[in-house]
């Protein structure tokens, strides 16, 4: 190949400039006009709203919702029930654990509208007037908390797995299956509560907390 061969096959700047403006243009010229506009088109539309009686802490509440809405969004936002807490909002960290029907639940991942005339108890439920609930008695006893943003997602984690445990629900580190209560070992207990987590790390305070409440007559 000589000198003027290849000089036929070198892209200029000028060249590379050109083809660039010319492929722009046809693209300008294929596309929707609202692909240029400077404000994209309306697409908003109302949210679809919905009506739930939800039943807190013995009291029922009618609430027009967005459907989309969950729980524990409608605890806080609309009811101003705060004690039940958003960490992850992935259900991950327990923090807004709430009793529905007597279970525990991640009241992040549900939705209101799902749980119409269901008995919801929520931290602010648990105490009989003044009375603390045990559980709550003691986790000021053994000091089961530091900073506090878990604690009430703790306390009603607990209240369900007493339950759970009274009737007789195995865990995985339950060694008899057949046993009809388990007895609430420490291991049994941090199992049972692996779902709730501590960042101040009072684990040890708490396992002794629960251990007392579950030691109490039903």
């Amino acid at each position: 190949m000589d000198e003027n061969e290849d000089a036929h096959i070198q892209l200029t700047r000028r060249a590379v400039l050109e083809t660039g403006t010319a492929t722009a243009a046809l693209l300008f010229v294929g596309l929707p006009k609202d692909a240029f506009a400077s404000d994209p088109p309306n697409v908003d539309t109302p949210p679809a709203l919905t009506t739930v009686e939800l039943r807190v802490n013995g009291r029922s509440h009618s609430l027009t919702l967005d459907a989309r809405t969950s729980l524990l969004d409608a605890l806080r936002e609309h009811l101003a029930l705060t004690g039940s807490k958003k960490g992850c909002d992935h259900g991950q960290c327990g923090a807004c654990t709430v009793l529905l029907d007597g279970r525990r639940i991640n009241s992040c991942l549900t939705l209101a509208a799902m749980h119409d005339a269901q008995s919801i108890t929520t931290i602010e439920g648990l105490a009989d007037g003044d009375a603390l609930h045990p559980l709550q008695a003691a986790f000021i006893k053994h000091d089961g908390f530091q900073c506090g943003y878990c604690t009430s997602g703790q306390i009603c984690s607990a209240a369900g797995m007493i339950s759970e445990s009274r009737a007789g629900m195995p865990s995985y580190v339950t060694e008899d299956l057949a046993d009809a209560q388990p007895e609430l070992t420490d291991s049994e207990i941090r199992e049972r509560m692996s779902g709730n987590i501590c960042r101040c790390a009072a684990y040890p305070n708490i396992v002794a907390a629960i251990k007392q409440a579950a030691r109490l007559p039903k």
